[in-house]
């Protein structure tokens, strides 16, 4: 499986976008590296990069994206309200699929070394790459930013990991490292006051304040029997945050760093901004975020925001994500295209979505072509997705049902149920068709020699089994729709029982249709054994479900008085 990395490096320059491009376009010129965001700020004059691709490529991007920064960027003159202490400020690579995070320091350390030897840049490593602890934390080892650094690098504590001891006038110092994957997220306030945001910062990043005598700004620091000031903790963990003002946007914002969104999430760091900004007499207005943010990031908010409104959250994946933009604010200060910002949406392949991504007629009239696919097992799969469709309809619809308004959580569960059972349906149906080509891909496979003759067999072989196993997933996931089926029939909202109804056939052509699949691509595979078991389980799956389609018919016309 291949192995990926992300790189985000942050570069001292937001101003002049064409060195923004001429240091971009040395990352999109290795092959396989995919520069998915750029995002310049004015004010904090600096430009957030995010790119991915395997380590060897990663690493060579990163490394001639370094040395055009500092070819490009004069530090000397550099200002910007972002703390910073070179061209490229920081570069963390981030592991993302098939990669450890061991692995990954490797990678970092090695990028680091050829920094500090080739373009002699002094370079210290952070997070994970940095074995010595005290010296791992970005904001430690940044302390005294670009114009410090002259007499801080001299001192024998902080002689750089690599490179020389010297700091360079023009490039500056650089940071590198491996770390988690990191939201980089701004609030805004209806402010100016940078005082009153950092305030505000305080309360609620880790590391909260300073412990005073009296006045909390100028009283006298309070210490421990070490001599060691004492701190107030902030309200959330994993959290750092600096107040600052943003002329471009002329208001103040809470700048964090949301360094484990399992730990704080972005919803609750939203949250507790807007209670702390209360308290303060201070109201948010939005937020931004700086580069990408994980899908799961944005359906976890979206879930969180309804359930507050006590509103089902079994809604589609683009509505959770409409919902968690409107309720964060997220498009106050520009339009947040999800497709530009979700880093899943970025790595996607659009081949693994091509049926499901057409529109109604287009998908009908792909279907009704000469090309053999889509075919049955596809089909068989989107009708099925469209019964967990109507189940989930039925859910929602209940949920909100004028007078059933103490029951809006025992719907929203089924109607998750039901959108989890939609999803894997919709997967299934391109998955069919990339199933059916693998069969035609291995038969076209070189037969010449002996060799090529055992390869091609066994190409076919795995393209068979692989062919009688999509469909049996849609077989056994359009059987436990049912179930959701079943209840909204029951106990759903009774003007919508027919819907339900419909649903159940659906459920059931499903299962029928894909079982003709599994069996005529069964008959050409090889292991009698497995085909025995497969056909077997096959004949009870389509057994439960004609018989639970017939139940919920006559519940149905039961319940129409039919």
């Amino acid at each position: 499986m291949t192995k990926l990395i992300e790189c985000v490096p942050n570069f001292s320059e937001g101003v002049n976008l064409d060195i923004i491009k001429q240091i971009t376009n040395e990352v999109e010129s290795v092959e396989g590296v995919r520069l998915l965001n750029v995002d310049p700020g004015k004010a904090t004059n600096r430009t957030v990069v995010t790119f991915v691709g395997e380590p060897a490529q990663v690493i060579q991007a990163a490394f001639l994206a370094i040395k055009k920064a500092g070819e490009l960027i004069d530090m000397s003159k550099q200002k910007g309200e972002h703390p910073r202490m070179g061209a490229t400020d920081v570069c963390p690579l981030i592991p993302i699929s098939n990669i450890t995070m061991e692995e990954t320091a490797e990678y970092a350390r090695l990028l680091a070394k050829r920094v500090g030897e080739e373009l002699q840049i002094p370079v210290y490593l952070y997070e994970n790459a940095q074995a010595d602890k005290r010296r791992s934390n970005l904001s430690v080892i940044r302390a005294g930013e670009y114009e410090g650094f002259f007499k801080k690098i001299k001192l024998p504590e902080w002689a750089p990991d690599f490179g020389p001891a010297e700091n360079d006038v023009k490039r500056g110092a650089t940071v590198i490292g491996a770390r988690d994957f990191l939201v980089a997220y701004n609030v805004n306030l209806n402010t100016t006051s940078t005082r009153r945001a950092n305030a505000i910062a305080f309360d609620v990043r880790e590391a909260g304040r300073t412990l005073r005598e009296g006045d909390p700004v100028t009283g006298k620091i309070v210490t421990d029997e070490h001599g060691k000031a004492k701190t107030i903790p902030g309200s959330l963990k994993s959290v750092k945050a600096i107040g600052w003002y943003i002329e471009e946007y002329g208001v103040a914002q809470i700048s964090m760093n949301l360094t484990n969104i399992e730990v704080t999430p972005v919803h609750k760091a939203f949250d507790e901004v807007c209670t702390k900004a209360n308290e303060r007499g201070i109201r948010v207005t939005g937020s931004e975020l700086v580069g990408l943010i994980p899908l799961k990031a944005m359906l976890d908010a979206g879930k969180y925001f309804l359930r507050k409104q006590q509103r089902s959250v079994g809604v589609s994946e683009k509505e959770l994500i409409k919902i968690a933009i409107k309720s964060m604010g997220l498009d106050e200060l520009g339009p947040f295209i999800p497709g530009e910002r979700i880093i899943e949406y970025l790595l996607k392949d659009k081949a693994d979505s091509k049926l499901i991504s057409m529109s109604l007629t287009d998908f009908a009239d792909e279907t009704a072509s000469e090309s053999p696919a889509p075919g049955g097992g596809s089909i068989s799969a989107y009708i099925g997705s469209l019964g967990a469709s109507l189940a989930g309809m039925v859910a929602n619809l209940s949920s909100h049902k004028k007078g059933w308004d103490s029951r809006w959580l025992e719907f929203s569960d089924w109607a998750g149920k039901a959108q989890q059972y939609k999803n894997e349906l919709l997967s299934l149906v391109d998955l069919d068709t990339r199933a059916f080509n693998k069969i035609m891909e291995s038969f076209s496979l070189p037969k010449a020699t002996d060799e090529e003759k055992a390869a091609r067999d066994k190409a076919i072989q795995d393209a068979t089994r692989y062919a009688i196993e999509v469909p049996f997933k849609v077989m056994e996931t359009a059987l436990s729709s049912m179930e959701v089926i079943k209840a909204m029939v029951e106990i759903g909202n009774p003007n919508s029982v027919t819907d339900a109804g419909v649903a159940a056939l659906c459920a059931r052509t499903a299962v029928l249709g894909a079982f003709m699949n599994v069996k005529i691509n069964a008959s050409g595979y090889k292991d009698k054994d497995y085909v025995v078991d497969i056909i077997y389980r096959g004949n009870e799956i389509e057994r439960q479900a004609i018989a639970l389609e017939a139940e919920i018919i006559e519940l149905v016309n039961g319940k129409i008085g039919v």
